[in-house]
């Protein structure tokens, strides 16, 4: 079919960045904001604007919020479906509370028990409050967080959760990245000259060439390992053998982990109070101390509430390390210690590594940025990837009459430009929707994938002189259309909340400041992307085909690049 196999992985490298490429940019560029997903939350909703807190007291704080969570309406429903009746909810049979070093809110879940499905004993629901740690205000109930309430999920399941499809279509596209990168290899023979080659003045297929190789090889290893990653922590989804086939074993294997820790797999069925949980949590401190590791609580668990098998599971911080959880004591209900964790086996102990390496909730703000540069860089690889696709081909399709290449174009515009636009527009939204609006979260999330759908719909309409080999003029409208919205939430952002950046800069408040910094350098690149675009739109003569033309502008006659 080809005549080597670098022309073969070069057809690879093509097809699957073209076909899944519009999918992966969606990921890497949530997947960078996520990053920043807490402090986009304190953008979001401005009761959060204050400093990270330390876990509150269970006895005097959490104990009464606790019996406040009723479950979801959204739970109920969906219960009522698969029971076919409304579900029978008893009391609240597990408890939990969340943080991290970057949450100034604390999250508060609780599952409950659902008596009347046959078909399975263990049916649930769940509820789940905010609240302010300070005071056990409770915030809002329907204000979005943005930040991790959207973008993030956005960046794994694309929002789509019929048959949970977005995981498998994200997997496809992250399998699909690890086959465009060892191809990608396989094309580029000269991987280190191009390391350091960019021609910023040439023509716009070598310019885009140029970036895109240098994006790509940069940041390769990061590309590979977050792809990896990203498919080891959704493994579970993607090979559910525990789920379908082998369910008896797993279950039993479930029971099996929890005797070899001492912990009660079921409930008792026989009532028995709960002895102090902060005595618990002041030895579990004291434990952890002792093993050369002091750290405060990131996560607390209590399990068959209310129960004699009752236990309570306390679980350190881990700001400190690379991964996400661990050294958990665990206590029963009248508060003596049952076990410590141990420490994780070898298979466990990469698997936490390699989850909290893709995760990043560790403490570290420098190498938090680099994994901001690195999710740019994917970005800015696949936004080329699209460019130099149409600018290969249009002068060929333009001779022909085919409309592939511009409608390519729309889509990398859409894909590119109109996704930027869609998240500023939430932001933007954010700002202007009232308070109190009911199901406000919802109206921010129909702003968003509005003004996505109408950014694609303006790159398909402004797209035609593609079919005239020249640059669509939607990609700096859009540019413009970036830079005016980043400036407006900014503003916006001062005039509703009275925090501009003069004064969150100058108090040191960078959840705030940084974005609002981050928006306007955006506005800035956008608008200088505009005045460059508005030079490149002068119409192109049409360049006869020959090796001398294919190498002025990038093309590789020997189809490297296919």
């Amino acid at each position: 079919m080809f005549q080597s196999f670098r022309l073969s992985m070069a057809w690879l490298h093509t097809w699957f960045g073209l076909v899944l490429g519009f999918v992966l940019m969606a990921v890497f560029f949530f997947g960078t904001l996520s990053v920043f997903d807490r402090e986009i939350d304190r953008w979001a909703i401005p009761q959060t604007r204050f400093e990270p807190q330390p876990m509150p007291s269970y006895d005097k704080l959490l104990a009464p919020i606790f019996q406040q969570i009723t479950p979801e309406d959204e739970e109920i429903e969906a219960a009522r479906g698969r029971i076919g009746a409304a579900p029978v909810v008893g009391p609240a049979r597990s408890l939990s509370a969340y943080t991290t070093h970057r949450d100034p809110v604390l999250q508060l879940y609780a599952e409950f028990g659902v008596s009347n499905n046959p078909a399975d004993p263990d049916e649930h629901v769940h509820g789940h409050v905010t609240i302010d740690p300070r005071n056990g205000r409770l915030l809002p109930h329907d204000q979005l967080k943005i930040g991790s309430g959207f973008f993030y999920p956005l960046h794994y399941s694309l929002h789509i959760e019929w048959k949970g499809l977005g995981y498998w279509i994200v997997g496809l596209a992250a399998l699909a990245m690890l086959a465009a990168l060892v191809s990608g290899v396989v094309m580029h023979r000269k991987i280190f000259r191009e390391l350091f080659t960019f021609r910023p003045n040439k023509q716009t297929q070598r310019s885009v060439l140029d970036l895109h190789n240098l994006t790509g090889v940069v940041a390769l290893p990061f590309h590979f390992i977050f792809a990896l990653t990203g498919l080891v922590i959704f493994a579970g989804i993607y090979l559910p053998v525990d789920e379908t086939m082998l369910k008896p074993q797993a279950m039993e294997h479930a029971m099996a982990e929890a005797k070899a820790k001492g912990l009660p797999f079921k409930p008792a069925g026989v009532a028995a109070p709960l002895a102090s949980v902060d005595a618990m949590v002041v030895e579990a401190k004291r434990r952890w101390a002792e093993r050369g590791m002091p750290g405060n609580v990131g996560f607390l668990m209590l399990n068959h509430v209310g129960d004699a098998n009752g236990y309570v599971s306390i679980y350190r911080a881990g700001s400190d390390r690379v991964a996400l959880v661990g050294q958990a004591v665990h206590f029963n209900a009248k508060g003596g210690v049952i076990s410590e964790d141990p420490a994780p086996t070898v298979a466990s102990g990469i698997n936490e590594f390699l989850t909290g390496l893709h995760l990043q909730h560790f403490e570290h703000w420098l190498l938090r940025w680099f994994y901001v540069l690195g999710g740019l860089s994917g970005c800015a690889c696949i936004a080329t990837g699209f460019i130099f696709y149409v600018e290969k081909r249009k002068r060929q399709h333009a001779k022909q009459g085919a409309a592939g290449a511009r409608w390519v174009d729309a889509l990398a515009t859409a894909a590119v430009t109109g996704m930027l636009i869609a998240a500023l527009s939430m932001l933007v939204a954010n700002r202007l929707l009232p308070e109190g609006l009911p199901h406000r979260g919802d109206w921010e999330k129909n702003v968003f994938w509005g003004a996505w759908l109408l950014s694609l719909l303006h790159a398909g309409w402004r797209s035609a002189p593609v079919r005239a080999a020249r640059i669509a003029p939607a990609w700096r409208e859009q540019c413009w259309m970036i830079a005016g919205l980043a400036v407006s939430a900014v503003m916006l952002n001062a005039v509703t909340t009275g925090d501009h950046l003069f004064k969150t800069a100058a108090a040191g408040y960078w959840p705030v400041a940084g974005l609002d910094l981050a928006m306007l350098a955006s506005a800035a690149v956008a608008a200088v992307a505009a005045r460059k675009l508005r030079r490149r739109e002068q119409p192109d003569s049409l360049v006869a085909a020959s090796p001398n033309a294919s190498a002025s502008n990038g093309t590789d006659p020997r189809g490297s690049h296919a």
